[in-house]
């Protein structure tokens, strides 16, 4: 189950809890017993494998698989920038 953080609107204490997906606040601040509101964290995502734009049009022509290894090379030339 993920972990979620919330902060208090009244007293701005934060907490986490450890919730299904979907669920809501876990009740009242143990604080103040004020209303919490969920906080949003960044998420690393990376996108890997054919069809994606960075490497869609990366070796011209019309023969990108026979070509595959210099694709490669060029995919990763690119994610060391």
């Amino acid at each position: 189950m993920p972990i979620y953080e919330y902060r208090c609107r009244t007293c701005e204490e934060t907490m986490e809890e450890v919730q299904p997906m979907g669920a809501g606040p876990p009740g009242p601040c143990p604080a103040c017993g004020g209303e919490l509101r969920r906080l949003y964290g960044r998420v690393g995502v990376r996108f890997a494998g054919w069809g994606f734009r960075r490497t869609d049009s990366l070796i011209p022509g019309d023969r990108p698989r026979k070509d595959f290894k210099r694709l490669r090379e060029k995919a990763e030339e690119i994610a060391d920038r």
